[in-house]
């Protein structure tokens, strides 16, 4: 169903892609919409448990998107180091594949505080009360991975 990675031997292992994932910050997702174009937009996201939540307002595009067909990828770009002279450049990267789906209830509540978590970690009680006036005004989605490559490159 997904193809193999050409270059193997740049391949990371599943931990290694999951150590990326953690780490960092934002990342892409791809989906399709109905005109058939791909749309890609940057967004925060936190890795749990083999799923990917991230947070969106209440409408828009991507959404719509994610309505129309959830099959998305999701990416991130880790360290990266140019290498002028050599015309190349070193990274890490990790690609996820999964269906995109709108959480709810203590799975909502959870993710919610996952991502306090990751960006806010030292203003909990504040992220809290924050999140009892602008939670009614978010929706909460998780990618759950079907397949996740790693790569290190160069």
């Amino acid at each position: 169903m997904f193809k193999e990675m050409r270059r193997k031997e740049k391949q990371l292992s599943k931990e290694q892609s999951i150590e990326i994932l953690k780490k960092c910050q934002y990342g892409v997702l791809s989906v399709v919409g109905e005109n058939g174009y791909a749309y890609g937009v940057p967004l925060s996201y936190v890795y749990v448990d083999n799923k990917i939540y991230f947070h969106s307002a209440l409408t828009g595009y991507k959404l719509d998107c994610i309505r129309y067909n959830n099959k998305v990828s999701f990416c991130v770009v880790g360290e990266t180091n140019v290498l002028p002279d050599k015309f190349d450049t070193e990274y890490e990267s990790v690609i996820v594949f999964g269906k995109a789906e709108e959480v709810t209830g203590d799975e909502n509540y959870f993710a919610h505080i996952e991502l306090l978590k990751k960006y806010s970690g030292d203003y909990m009680e504040e992220g809290k009360k924050y999140l009892e006036k602008a939670g009614k005004h978010t929706r909460i989605f998780k990618i759950d991975i079907d397949y996740m490559t790693g790569k290190l490159g160069r």
